[in-house]
């Protein structure tokens, strides 16, 4: 209830400001990387539209994505930081410090889809030229050329009334999974799988094909009666669409219906979430999957009607193989009492019964733009323990190529899904022309963000999704404050905003944001000062110890160690970089023993960005009648 009235107050404050307050921005596409290109472009001064084609806010994050995809906390900066923040002060506020509720938040990362949501919408209404409406689908763009460089001057949204409205705006965003914005405005793009060669990744298949990474939903389950709403047959349901489970589960490979990670059919990931809430996955390489490939390939480029039909399919196929283990007389026993004690949760998803009303699209269109992201960029630097160095980058991960399969080899169950990899790798930066077209010069795309195949498997994260998001948002509003085309921000610049956001170009395990050499050493490592300190480790993309599942500690050879005494060879490498980048070096420390890395670091920063003096205070004019 409280959602609804804060979505109801959020509708009304958009209807009264629609008529007399233009946007600046649109950002299409209300997931958590719209979110966070909303929020950022907003506080670089912009009034902002932010529009989505359904009554959802959030993206997976709040449609059943809640345990989180990273490896390690340090890899977490900037608005997806702060919206964990945001969410564990919530249970904290609502059960106290010392709850389990807090403790299962995991840092605010595995929150309820309830708690994620109620936490974007109030974060979004704390800016009042940020405008939410849910009800626009879009059916037109207009571009202002048809050669050379293009910008778009109105699209036109379609409302559930079947009314259409024409909005205009100085820079677009296209923040939706699917990339529609960019597709409609003519910017290039690919779905499928390139081949090897074509960027020599060898993840990549040998030759080209049309081949999508698979799709499924992600349930939130119960095993709480007092929660639990027992799951009912989905229309459409056949029984003889699953009857081949039973051969696998009398094979003994399948262990139980629920579990983690292996031997079982839905993932029911650990620890649980607040209040007795599981995350359900897709079991990677598994006998029995929920994700379906070949049936999501007419999601990218489909219309409403084509991705309906598509998600039904999807819903039918699983809500219907759990309906199957829960309710046939010919699954054994002990997986069938099993499986009927898990059911939706009562408290999540009122408006779709329950159910997550997105399905989880991994992978759709990806732009063609400025910057391919491939397999190479978050690879090894040679000899280094860090990836290859971007010093454009405008956002970092840490998890790393990950695809659960684009084809199925064999019977729908106890067949095995082809085109699937998880691939460890270093932290890995993201370069600011992943984001860009090639010619529309105002438009950015963060999440349908250019790169291979391969490499977007690296970039679909949803923490990195914000952090692209919020690199976008800040883009968006130098672009408006210069009035020139994306294409020409200054990367430097837009850099320094996100580092006084506290948003990562480069992963630092022990320089977190909030420390206060964090936008220093930031600048410095995206510079190219860190890289070249550790070797590369014997296995490629080693992780510190496991915390639990796929999470763990900071990842070695990634610490700056501010107060270790400066190597002579260290600082003479570092002098070097910074004549080569043409920065500053009279006044830089020399490594005496008492000079630290932190010394050097701090002082370069002064000299490339010396404080602005402060203004003279002006004579006061006692003959005034100004108000003083």
């Amino acid at each position: 209830m409280r959602l609804l009235a804060l979505l109801i107050l959020f509708a009304s404050t958009t209807a009264q400001l629609r008529a007399a307050d233009t946007a600046e921005v649109i950002v299409y596409g209300a997931t958590p990387g719209g979110i966070a290109a909303t929020i950022s472009a907003a506080r670089q001064g912009c009034r902002v539209l932010l529009l989505d084609s359904e009554r959802h806010l959030g993206g997976l994050v709040t449609s059943g994505l809640s345990h989180t995809d990273f490896h390690s906390f340090e890899s977490l900066t900037g608005l997806f930081l702060e919206f964990a923040g945001r969410v564990e002060a919530t249970y904290r506020e609502t059960y106290g410090p010392d709850s389990p509720q807090v403790r299962d938040s995991f840092r605010g990362t595995f929150g309820e889809p309830r708690t994620n949501e109620v936490v974007f919408l109030n974060f979004l209404h704390e800016f009042p030229h940020v405008r939410f409406d849910v009800r626009g689908r879009l059916v037109d763009v207009t571009m202002s050329s048809k050669t050379g460089p293009r910008r778009i001057t109105a699209i036109t949204v379609l409302d559930e009334d079947g009314n259409r409205e024409t909005l205009t705006a100085r820079q677009f965003i296209d923040a939706t999974y699917e990339g529609d914005l960019m597709a409609a405005a003519g910017v290039p793009w690919r779905a499928g799988r390139e081949g090897q060669e074509e960027y020599n990744e060898s993840l990549a298949p040998m030759k080209a094909d049309g081949e999508l990474q698979a799709y499924n939903f992600r349930w939130i389950m119960t095993k709480d009666p007092a929660r639990r709403v027992t799951p009912a047959a989905p229309p459409g349901y056949r029984r003889e669409d699953f009857a081949g489970v039973i051969d696998v589960l009398k094979s003994g490979k399948i262990e139980r219906v629920f579990g983690y990670p292996r031997g079982c059919i839905f993932k029911a990931q650990t620890p649980p979430l607040p209040n007795g809430k599981y995350d359900i996955n897709d079991v990677s390489t598994g006998l029995i999957r929920l994700s379906l490939p070949g049936q999501n390939l007419g999601w990218p480029d489909g219309d409403a009607a084509t991705r309906a039909k598509i998600f039904e399919a999807h819903r039918r196929d699983q809500e219907g193989l759990l309906y199957f283990l829960q309710n046939d007389e010919a699954v054994p026993e002990p997986f069938r009492s099993e499986a009927r004690e898990w059911g939706w949760c009562r408290d999540e998803f009122h408006r779709t019964n329950h159910l997550p009303p997105q399905l989880y699209v991994r992978e759709a269109r990806r732009m063609v733009g400025q910057r391919v992201f491939t397999q190479r960029d978050s690879e090894h630097a040679p000899g280094d323990a860090r990836a290859v160095l971007h010093t454009d980058a405008i956002a970092m991960g840490d998890y790393g190529n990950n695809c659960h399969g684009t084809h199925h080899e064999g019977p729908r169950f106890g067949g095995l899904h082809g085109g699937e990899f998880y691939n460890p790798v270093p932290p890995y930066q993201i370069p600011y022309g992943t984001l860009v077209p090639k010619e529309v010069e105002n438009l950015l795309v963060p999440v349908a963000a250019s790169s291979s195949h391969v490499g977007f498997c690296a970039l679909r994260l949803e923490p990195i999704w914000m952090s692209l998001g919020q690199a976008a948002g800040h883009a968006a509003g130098l672009a408006v404050e210069k009035s020139g085309p994306v294409q020409s921000v200054d990367i430097g610049a837009l850099q320094r905003v996100l580092h006084s956001h506290g948003s990562a170009t480069i992963y630092v395990s022990d320089v977190l944001p909030g420390h206060a050499d964090f936008a220093a050493v930031q600048w410095w490592g995206t510079v190219g000062g860190l890289h070249g300190l550790e070797p590369m480790p014997k296995k490629p993309g080693q992780r510190g110890p496991k915390l639990h599942g796929q999470y763990y500690e900071a990842t070695p050879g990634h610490a700056a160690q501010l107060d270790r005494p400066l190597e002579a060879a260290v600082a003479d490498r570092w002098t070097a970089l910074a004549r080569e980048r043409t920065l500053p070096t009279d006044g830089l420390p020399a490594a005496n023993g008492t000079t630290t890395r932190g010394d050097w670091i701090r002082t370069a920063y002064r000299l490339a960005f010396p404080p602005k003096p402060k203004p003279s205070p002006q004579p006061l004019n006692l003959n005034s009648s100004q108000p003083r």
